[in-house]
């Protein structure tokens, strides 16, 4: 049975602020611009929603995302795994990456394997973001250098052999460091979207490292080299070269406002993409957590280790979307598509806009941004107040 969803919806390019869409099985039948079309036949009071107030948006992607609700991927427990799917459906995520931390070969495998077992609550695990062990120790953030160590391609295609048919894959690597172009060739060749983070790379080693195959950039300006006139480093870098995505944690404490708004000028809206970020304190009160092994106070929204090191996030896709259009002065569906299109443009997923025979991840959303509903492949799996 079709069921209608009628209201404001946000296109990749403008609102339709008298819309319908109609949701068929698990895929977008169609969308009306009812201020200039007739109600398609079949319509009816009792399939159909109508949003009085608010917005009917596509769903947000989370490409970088480590824990919610008291879970954490690392945990290697799929009902860890299931309170993180569910906690982030509650915020308008109908899609995630497991990100796993640096941390030894056998408990990344963990984190896989517990993913691929989790019963299926809330948004769905697209794939897998290595995020580290790749890494430069010098920018490590909020990582646990004991486990910082060179690439291989052996351990990639150890790592990989984990995934099913279909699974994105994306990993985190410094390419300055020695032997890693040969991984991100690599890594390339067998698919996988290669990122540059917690690096230290000059703006001609992440030319080299685009060169060999990176594509996108992890949380732009956190853990990497910075802008300088004479040397532009990972942040000049980032923001010039062709054919690069790049991520934002736009918590409004990762990265001041205006870099956010340089971030857009420079890049363009469509390479732009949010990233939640999120640990496993995400939904729950201030407090004592942990980031893989490493304790992290939350406090006033803001998560950081006993040195002050900002540790990941509390932040929901919902409030980073609102976050760019108050903070960044962004359009709203600029912002919608920074959640939600442009990361599925990355992955090529059948997702991530509001058009006829894409998948049906879909979000209501209140004026302020707050999640009504969430909808996955056309099944609701969040109600605020149920």
């Amino acid at each position: 049975m079709v069921r209608w969803l009628e209201g404001a919806v946000v296109l990749t390019d403008r609102v339709l602020e008298h819309g319908l869409v109609a949701v068929d099985g698990s895929r977008i039948g169609g969308v009306w611009d009812l201020s200039v079309s007739p109600r398609p036949q079949g319509q009816t009071e009792q399939t159909t929603t109508r949003l009085k107030a608010g917005y009917i948006s596509p769903g947000f992607i989370d490409i970088h995302i480590h824990g919610g609700g008291g879970g954490d991927f690392l945990d290697a427990d799929p009902e860890a795994v299931a309170a993180i799917t569910e906690t982030h459906s509650r915020f308008g995520t109908t899609g995630m990456l497991c990100t796993t931390l640096t941390a030894s070969e056998a408990d990344i495998v963990g984190a896989i394997r517990a993913a691929k077992a989790a019963p299926r609550k809330g948004a769905r695990i697209l794939g897998y973001h290595v995020e580290g062990p790749f890494i430069n120790a010098r920018f490590k953030g909020a990582q646990d250098e004991r486990y910082a160590r060179p690439g291989t391609t052996a351990e990639v295609d150890r790592i990989m052999a984990e995934g099913r048919p279909g699974d994105v894959w994306h990993f985190t690597i410094a390419p300055e460091l020695p032997g890693h172009l040969e991984v991100i060739r690599h890594m390339a060749a067998r698919g996988a979207v290669v990122s540059a983070g917690h690096t230290e790379c000059t703006y001609d080693q992440l030319a080299a490292g685009a060169e060999a195959g990176v594509r996108h950039v992890t949380h732009l300006y956190n853990a990497m080299r910075g802008l300088h006139h004479r040397e532009p480093g990972t942040v000049g870098a980032a923001l010039t070269l062709p054919n690069l995505t790049v991520e934002l944690i736009a918590d409004g404490f990762h990265i001041h406002p205006a870099a956010l708004k340089v971030a857009v000028a420079a890049r363009g809206a469509e390479s732009v993409i949010l990233v939640s970020d999120a640990m496993r304190a995400t939904g729950l009160p201030d407090g004592e957590y942990s980031l893989g092994v490493l304790p992290v106070w939350v406090k006033d929204g803001q998560c950081r280790l006993a040195d002050g090191t900002i540790a990941s996030s509390v932040l929901t896709m919902n409030k980073a979307v609102k976050n760019m259009v108050e903070l960044a002065g962004v359009s709203l569906p600029a912002a919608v598509a920074m959640a939600s299109r442009n990361p599925a443009r990355r992955y090529n997923l059948p997702k991530g806009a509001i058009a006829p025979g894409l998948d049906a991840d879909l979000v209501l959303l209140d004026p302020e941004l707050n999640v009504l509903e969430t909808i996955v492949g056309g099944e609701t799996v969040f109600t605020k107040g149920q």
